[in-house]
């Protein structure tokens, strides 16, 4: 038998790090970006588990929302203000953490594709 051999599956220690609130609020919120349609419940869902957050999972998950900003704002979607709307708290901690990632990163119209000749 070898010693210190790790298991190939194990779990990582961040995700074991995350709190049950937290894994259920990004769900909620990815299920709920991903729809274009707004379902009542699901928003009721999203503010329901919002207030339970710790301040570091707040934090936590503005930065994630503020990566998926990004993300959406190069495809040409503007998320940040659909989640302002949910909750203006949320809203604002995005917009602290859009100014917190790396320089030349950020909410920008997305560039026009060249047309051939």
């Amino acid at each position: 038998m070898i010693p210190n051999i790790r298991p190939m599956c194990s779990t990582t220690t961040p995700e074991m790090a995350l709190s049950a609130p937290y894994r259920k609020i990004q769900r909620l919120l990815s299920g709920w970006l991903e729809d274009s349609r707004t379902a009542r419940r699901q928003v009721f869902a999203i503010r329901a588990v919002l207030p339970v957050l710790d301040a570091i999972d707040k934090h936590r998950l503005c930065r994630w929302l503020a990566w998926w900003c990004v993300a959406a704002g190069s495809r040409g979607e503007r998320l940040l203000g659909r989640i302002g709307r949910l909750d203006p708290a949320l809203g604002a901690g995005i917009e602290a953490a859009l100014l917190q990632l790396p320089s030349g990163v950020g909410l920008r119209a997305p560039l026009q594709p060249r047309k051939s000749a």
